[in-house]
């Protein structure tokens, strides 16, 4: 699959970057180039060493120039990650409502791997003039209705496919209103009510997009992730893109709860599934997120950011070669707000953001897996954002992730995600959702995003 329309004539400016009185050492927008798909191109030096804005060879510090690792005081000293305690699954068990190991729908998602998925952006998204999702809390387009009524909604959805033809607006209506929980509370009303499966009736009255969208809104949220990752490993090929899309971006305690539910659902376990559909560097980063043990405490250590900071410019840019498992090691284990403080950390002491460092000393999928978590600690809805925007820029849309993002952060942070896609692109979600969709599938999806 080629997505056309490579490479962008440049990124929209970025408030508050690069940090002040550094703006000689980076590049304009124009300058970054962006690599014709997924993974990023590999070999040489990227950026080039020539591009415009960067200094020469001889223009950055020497390696000799900083202290070796450890030479900080208190610095850590190489041995790998922490020890976390046992990853005991939080909740319950979830409800066994779908057998086999086989992922029983939609029966129409395309099962071939991509060829080629748009890759993260090498720019860095830190808005540090203005306040994050995570200091403002964050929001979603869908909340729960008021006055709910399952029995009520199973009545209206079992009259809209009734009969001759079916009412779509009455279905998009219902679904689009009402949140996952009530969602799951309907399909058991309509049980109840008719001695019927509602996802059978459904799909038997729905097609195509329509189809995948509606059958995503009712599928339990940890079921969805669960099942987008054996969709993604399941077949010939495998969608890489869709393995760092949740496991780099959800929390411990989410991760957690997709790999008891993708046991408990298909009779499989998830990190052995990586580990024969993956491999190299990328294998490892993806199993040490499905763990689910990142800290996640929220206040940061600057001196332990500063000491990060060092031990990444060591493992990479410092030296001959690249320490993979460093750069594993820190940004498996490091908190968020810890990662973002350590990568304004690395700029100050390397003159060059971290983001550009990872593009030269890594490649193809671990280099997107890296760049993803880091785009999330620097802004999570911004990631999301530019993962939507290449899901429709340029001839054919890339439906499958349009739909996996608008269904998965409709409850949590669609409202930031749609205000950091008109700053990003000068255009709205909605006015891009609507120029490149149709029918009750538009509907369906400008009713979850809103105006």
């Amino acid at each position: 699959m080629s997505y056309p329309g490579y490479p962008p004539t440049g990124y929209p400016p970025f408030p508050g970057y690069p940090p002040a009185g550094q703006e000689s050492s980076f590049p304009s927008p124009g300058q970054y180039p962006y690599p014709s798909g997924f993974p990023p191109m590999g070999g040489g030096a990227y950026p080039p060493a020539t591009s415009g804005g960067y200094p020469g060879a001889g223009g950055y510090p020497a390696p000799g120039g900083y202290p070796a690792p450890g030479g900080y005081p208190g610095a850590p000293q190489p041995g790998g990650a922490p020890a976390y305690p046992g990853s005991g699954f939080p909740g319950g068990q979830m409800p066994s409502q779908y057998s086999g190991g086989q992922v029983p729908y939609p029966s129409q998602i395309n099962t071939e791997s991509f060829s080629s998925c748009p890759a993260f952006s090498p720019v860095s998204l830190d808005y540090s003039n203005e306040p994050s999702a995570m200091t403002q809390g964050t929001q979603g387009t869908v909340q729960p209705a008021a006055n709910f009524d399952a029995l009520r909604d199973a009545e209206i959805l079992r009259k809209a496919m009734k009969g001759f033809g079916t009412d779509e607006q009455a279905i998009v209506d219902v679904v689009s209103n009402r949140s996952n929980d009530q969602r799951q509370q309907i399909k058991a009303a309509f049980k109840t009510m008719y001695g019927k499966d509602l996802i059978k009736d459904l799909k038997s009255e729905l097609s195509g997009n329509m189809e995948e969208l509606i059958l995503a809104l009712f599928m339990p949220s940890t079921y969805y992730d669960a099942w987008s990752l054996r969709k993604a490993m399941q077949g010939a090929g495998t969608q890489e893109c869709v393995l760092i899309e949740i496991l780099c971006t959800r929390t411990n305690q989410e991760i957690r709860e997709i790999v008891r539910c993708y046991q408990s659902e298909f009779g499989r376990d998830l990190e052995k599934d990586i580990r024969s559909d993956t491999s190299g560097h990328f294998e490892r980063l993806l199993v040490s997120m499905c763990q689910g043990n990142r800290d996640e405490n929220q206040s940061v250590n600057h001196q332990m950011a500063q000491e990060d900071a060092q031990r990444l410019y060591q493992a990479g840019e410092g030296r001959l070669g690249t320490d993979e498992s460093c750069f594993n090691m820190v940004l498996a284990t490091r908190s968020f707000p810890q990662l973002k403080a350590m990568m304004e950390a690395y700029s100050r002491m390397a003159n060059r953001d971290l983001l550009s460092s990872v593009s030269r000393e890594f490649s193809g999928y671990v280099e997107s897996g890296l760049k993803a978590i880091l785009q999330c600690a620097l802004n999570r809805p911004a990631f999301f954002a530019e993962r939507l925007y290449y899901s429709m820029k340029g001839a054919g849309t890339d439906d499958s992730t349009l739909v996996r993002i608008v269904v998965t952060r409709s409850e949590i942070d669609l409202v930031q995600i749609k205000q950091m896609f008109t700053q990003m692109y000068q255009k709205t979600l909605s006015t891009m959702i609507a120029s490149d969709t149709s029918g009750d599938y538009r509907k369906l999806l400008l009713a979850i995003v809103g105006q």
